[in-house]
């Protein structure tokens, strides 16, 4: 199983304005308030995920449905899951940012999902072997994979030796004693917490995604990337007592009822909210949009094919939403008034639901980027001001970066530049967890800045 790296909701802005006429490229944007040596990182406080909303019943059908099949199809004939306490041991080159990063999550898997977790020395031996190598060597391996994990084995060099064979087969297990997840050190803190929350997930437990997930980072739109407390749950009811290694589907099925009536009592009088599974056709239209292997006609002809799908399927969940949120990204170089209208739909359907104001937030980043290289800043300061709160508590530094950035820009074409360089430092705290490199975090500031007309030449 793996995090995949070419996720819409990860590829934040890429093209929001096109050059003015007569430019050239050669214009640099202002960036007056940058300062010379850039703030410490700032990270988020320690959190527990609110409590899952949705119908006891939904949840059933999710946790089977990511419970017995891969992402690729294949059915899981039995459950498999971890039986007694489980350790974690983390080797290679550690980035600074990884060992509190994994020590809270460590703490929330104890306290939100019940589980017996904890971190032993590099030299022990462990349930889980996280092995940090680098992203040349992870991608070359596994292409477009920003990490993964596999059972079996205990280290790089012992999964390239069997990476074909049997041996990493997850159809093959009846329990998980030992498995390894591999993570790049080179990239930014917060891909390194990502990959964190999503692959310790599936090693503990489900192995599937699903795009009609809310609320979930088992959900290939990379919207959610910690932990949720849908997740939590889900995990909470994997390591139930009633449950163990072995169970069929049907036994599985047989007894979820009352573990979620016990576990999420305000689950049982939610009413259901019927989701059908989703298209092996629209599933490879989503992915070909996002990939990073189609030309960018190819790519926009697949998002445009899987909006059809979408409304084929008169579907008005977050799949439509995100369909069209995929083909307004993709318009934006070339059709901006088709990523204008793709963004607004998108809006308004994540906007109708609470469990997707974290997706309304990137859709909102989106038409605050519009806004403010439109020359209408207070349009793109209320965007913002609406999206802060959802992003914090999804823990999305480069989001809430990036909006803080778009900000700090309209705050200086309405002539407040005291408070437009307080607003755009404290965006590059968050930055530096969120983008990593002083060098990406300056690159991400100056992308901001040439939205606006007043640094773009001739505008």
């Amino acid at each position: 199983m793996m995090k995949f790296l070419a996720g819409a909701a990860l590829a934040l802005l890429t093209a929001c304005a096109a050059p003015s006429p007569g430019d050239n490229g050669a214009g640099a944007a202002r960036l007056d308030g940058m300062p010379l040596a850039l703030p410490p990182m700032k990270t988020f406080p320690t959190a527990t995920s609110h409590r899952a909303t949705r119908s006891n019943a939904d949840i059933a059908r999710d946790f089977i449905d990511l419970s017995f099949q891969l992402e690729s199809g294949r059915a899981i004939p039995v459950m498999s899951r971890f039986e007694g306490p489980i350790s974690v041991r983390v080797t290679g080159d550690v980035p600074p940012s990884m060992g509190p990063d994994l020590a809270r999550l460590l703490s929330r898997l104890r306290r939100e999902a019940g589980i017996s977790i904890s971190q032993v020395p590099a030299s022990a031996a462990a349930s889980i072997t996280i092995e940090v190598v680098s992203r040349r060597d992870l991608q070359r391996s596994v292409p477009q994979a920003a990490c993964f994990v596999v059972p079996r084995v205990a280290s790089w060099d012992e999964y390239r030796g069997d990476r074909r064979g049997t041996l990493v087969d997850w159809t093959t297990l009846t329990t998980r004693e030992r498995l390894a997840i591999f993570i790049p050190g080179d990239t930014s803190p917060q891909e390194i917490r990502d990959c964190l929350h999503e692959e310790l997930a599936q090693a503990l437990g489900p192995l599937n995604d699903l795009y009609r997930l809310p609320d979930s980072v088992f959900n290939d739109d990379n919207f959610h990337t910690v932990l949720t407390g849908f997740d939590m749950l889900v995990l909470r009811s994997y390591y139930d007592p009633a449950l163990s290694s072995g169970m069929t589907r049907e036994q599985v099925a047989q007894r979820l009822p009352m573990i979620l009536a016990r576990l999420n009592p305000a689950g049982q009088g939610v009413p259901p909210r019927p989701a059908g599974a989703s298209p092996r056709a629209w599933i490879d239209a989503v992915e070909e949009a996002l990939g990073p292997r189609a030309t960018p006609q190819r790519r926009q002809a697949a998002a445009r094919r899987a909006v059809q799908i979408a409304q084929g399927q008169g579907w008005t969940d977050n799949r439509m939403a995100f369909s069209l949120f995929a083909l307004g990204r993709l318009s934006l170089s070339g059709e901006s008034d088709v990523a204008l209208a793709s963004f607004l739909q998108a809006r308004k359907i994540y906007d109708s639901r609470p469990e997707t104001q974290l997706h309304a937030a990137h859709v909102a980043m989106q038409l605050a980027a519009f806004a403010l290289s439109s020359n209408q800043p207070r349009a793109a300061i209320e965007l913002v001001d609406g999206s802060i709160a959802p992003v914090a508590e999804a823990e999305n530094a480069a989001l809430y970066a990036t909006l803080l950035m778009i900000k700090a820009e309209a705050l200086d074409l309405l002539g407040e530049a005291a408070q437009a360089r307080a607003v755009r430092l404290d965006s590059l705290g968050w930055a530096r967890y969120g983008f990593g490199a002083d060098a990406a975090v300056r690159e991400r500031a100056s992308e901001i800045a040439q939205l606006s007309p007043r640094n773009r030449t001739g505008g």
